[in-house]
């Protein structure tokens, strides 16, 4: 499955409030969605030393799908899509390690 695909399936398990134009939710969503899979990392680097055990990875895996979700679902609300995203995402990354600018701070290095 490519993103293309993702984004379009995705698509059909969407259900919120005035879907179509409401970005704010899947925002919301992907902040709550995000705070789960650093609270999981957290314990396991608490209780576990940070090794992970396979359920860990697992359960971590499920959080990131949902991540995923409202990545795709934002996306959509906006019009983006998840292929040129990723391409654009991977062409300033490359831009930022051609000109020596992967560290530092700013949106536009």
């Amino acid at each position: 499955m490519n993103f293309e695909e993702y984004q379009k399936e995705s698509r059909k398990t969407a259900i919120y409030p005035n879907k179509g134009n409401n970005f704010i939710y899947p925002v919301l969503g992907l902040v709550g969605e995000s705070g789960e899979v650093a609270e999981k990392i957290k314990k396991v680097i608490r209780d576990h030393n940070g090794v992970f055990s396979e359920e860990q990875r697992q359960e971590i895996k499920k959080e990131l799908g949902d991540v995923l979700w409202y990545i795709a679902q934002i996306a959509t609300e906006l019009g983006l899509s998840l292929d040129e995203i990723a391409v654009f995402n991977i062409k300033k990354l490359e831009s930022r390690k051609k000109r020596n600018k992967l560290h530092g701070n700013g949106d536009n290095r």
